[in-house]
């Protein structure tokens, strides 16, 4: 049996909002299971429910009910998230800090410190391909595509277990997304299970183990690029999802 990095179980969430809060349910009791040493894609329209699900599976936000675990372990637990690296689709950095200051900021805060820091570091910035012509600037005048891979270094730093990437190529021109895969692709070799949601299908159909796919805060369609086209009749993750789209609409 395969061991299990991501566990989720009949979840459902509901949100409070608006002057009277009124309550708006996001999630309507997903079941899903990311095993170790995958590369798993997460994809749906705006507004599916992806976000909210990562925000759980990362202890941000609580759960209505339902089971859920990383790595084994409840993820509302701050030690159970020690083998978690996580990049949320908009981040927010100290921008008085440059790049390099905000790595050695978090690296410290992950228990990293010293050459074991300075060589988490150098390695990190590698990976992710960033120019060292940069890396020294204030965060305030980086762009999109620097932002995304100062925010990919850090989520690193400690080479989790676990990496949850929320749009991670989101805002990278061709260059970028190609640098983004592809240590994608090499933290997986080193043993990272990668969960991250994405609107590039294409990418997702390049670097997937597996995919699911949510449609209005359910899961329509879980298994391999090639089951999912299969199983809809469908040449592609894109027409797959158009179908789905437009028959939740109708």
């Amino acid at each position: 049996m395969n061991e299990k990095a991501i566990e989720i179980k009949d979840l459902h969430k509901t949100y409070r909002q608006g002057f009277w809060l009124s309550k708006k349910k996001t999630l309507f009791g997903i079941s899903l299971e990311v095993n170790k040493g995958e590369i798993f894609g997460f994809i749906g329209p705006n507004g599916a429910g992806k976000s909210t699900t990562i925000k759980v599976l990362t202890g941000l936000l609580r759960k209505d009910c339902g089971d859920v675990l990383i790595l084994g372990k409840d993820p509302n637990e701050s030690k159970n998230r020690v083998s978690l690296g996580y990049l949320p689709e908009q981040p927010y950095f100290y921008d008085s800090l440059s790049g390099y200051e905000l790595l050695n900021f978090y690296g410290g805060l992950s228990g990293l410190k010293g050459k074991l820091l300075k060589e988490r570091i150098d390695w990190a910035l590698t990976l992710v391909n960033a120019n060292a012509d940069w890396i020294h600037r204030r965060l305030r005048t980086y762009s999109k595509g620097m932002q995304q891979r100062i925010g990919l270094a850090q989520a690193i730093l400690h080479k989790p277990q676990l990496l949850i990437l929320d749009e991670p190529m989101s805002g990278l021109d061709p260059l970028g997304r190609r640098d983004v895969r592809e240590a994608i692709l090499t933290l997986n070799k080193e043993g990272s299970t990668i969960f991250y949601s994405s609107h590039i299908l294409g990418d997702v159909e390049a670097i997937s183990s597996r995919v699911a796919m949510i449609i209005d805060g359910k899961i329509s369609h879980t298994g391999t690029i090639d089951e999912i086209t299969k199983e809809t009749g469908r040449g592609s993750l894109e027409e797959v999802l158009a179908k789905e789209v437009s028959r939740v609409v109708d």
